[in-house]
């Protein structure tokens, strides 16, 4: 347990700041997360030092296509989460109000990446942002080791904490459920609407995150899987992250409350990858579908592909050392650095 960073006192409670939801707690209550709690009249990290799972992966499972591809992660959770997903696949860790799993300091976290040879260190499975705190202690002395910091996240972050967050990570990979659709984000998620991610992302971007998005496509018709839905997500994301950024389409797997609602038809992920390529975005990928041509990285310019992968696996590649087409030399928005 650790004292939180992202808190104000209000009267005789505290406001927690880490995420969009900004609860507000009275003496002994818990955020919705489960793992922030006002002691005292302070907000403590209750989950602090304590990972719920641990595990190395390839980075392109976070997914990040473009942030040193062919690396490896130390992979790292608490419990607890800021959104209430009714597919969750990693509900056991993410629903779970309890706090459990196995004492780890930050700096035996460093220790067991370097063992490892790992590249860097991922905060996932849960929301990161209800940890930061965690996460940033961690960040920092990786950094100091020579590892990199992802996120894998909701993007409901509070304008507060992305400054916060900013401060140790080198990358981001945000997931829109749904298209970013409010019906969905209500019904499906817990949340009001999308804006907060949106404006995050941008504030993200300012503060030069290298950025990935990913939107799960989850077969609930007209909201869950709307064409047109991804196309203004497509829009918005060309408009304003630019044309370079990579979206991935990801297929829906049965789980958690949903168990009765089918795997997203392949067509339906082919139908938003072309919707988003006609929005003018150069890198876009579909997920969760091992051995489809449209997982692999293909040259904007002149076509080849450059990144060939089956599922987490990258199979050949075709750039050079400063992340360009080895074809025509077309710069392929690849960040080895």
């Amino acid at each position: 347990m650790r004292k939180a960073d992202l808190f104000a006192v209000e009267g005789n409670r505290v406001r927690c700041t880490a995420c969009e939801r900004l609860c507000l707690l009275g003496e002994g209550q818990t955020g919705l997360c489960g793992i922030r709690k006002n002691i005292g009249g302070e907000l403590y990290l209750i989950s602090y030092g304590v990972a719920s799972a641990l595990a190395i992966d390839p980075i392109e499972k976070k997914p990040l296509y473009h942030f040193h591809p062919g690396s490896r992660v130390l992979s790292i959770s608490t419990t607890g989460c800021n959104w209430m997903c009714k597919y969750c696949q990693n509900y056991d860790i993410s629903q779970r109000r309890e706090v459990s799993g196995t004492p780890l300091t930050p700096e035996e976290v460093v220790r067991i990446a370097l063992e490892n040879k790992v590249d860097g260190i991922s905060y996932t499975y849960n929301e990161p942002t209800v940890f930061a705190e965690y996460a940033k202690d961690i960040g920092i002395l990786a950094r100091k080791n020579g590892l990199f910091n992802t996120y894998v996240s909701n993007g409901y972050q509070s304008e507060v904490s992305v400054p916060y967050i900013s401060s140790f990570l080198d990358a981001i990979t945000v997931d829109f459920k749904g298209n970013a659709n409010a019906e969905f984000g209500k019904k499906y998620i817990g949340i009001r609407d999308f804006e907060p991610v949106l404006r995050n992302l941008l504030h993200l971007k300012k503060m030069g995150l290298y950025l990935e998005i990913t939107d799960l496509v989850v077969p609930i018709p007209n909201i869950g899987d709307n064409v047109q839905d991804a196309r203004s997500l497509a829009r918005w994301i060309f408009e304003n992250l630019g044309e370079n950024t990579p979206l991935h389409f990801t297929r829906f797997h049965p789980d958690y409350h949903m168990m009765d609602v089918p795997p997203t038809p392949v067509e339906t992920l082919r139908a938003h990858y072309k919707a988003a390529k006609e929005e003018g975005l150069k890198f876009v990928y579909i997920g969760n579908v091992p051995g489809d041509p449209l997982e692999n990285t293909y040259c904007p310019r002149c076509g080849n592909p450059v990144i060939e992968r089956y599922g987490f696996s990258i199979v050949k590649k075709q750039v050079d050392s400063e992340g360009r087409c080895k074809f025509c030399g077309e710069s392929l928005n690849i960040r080895y650095s």
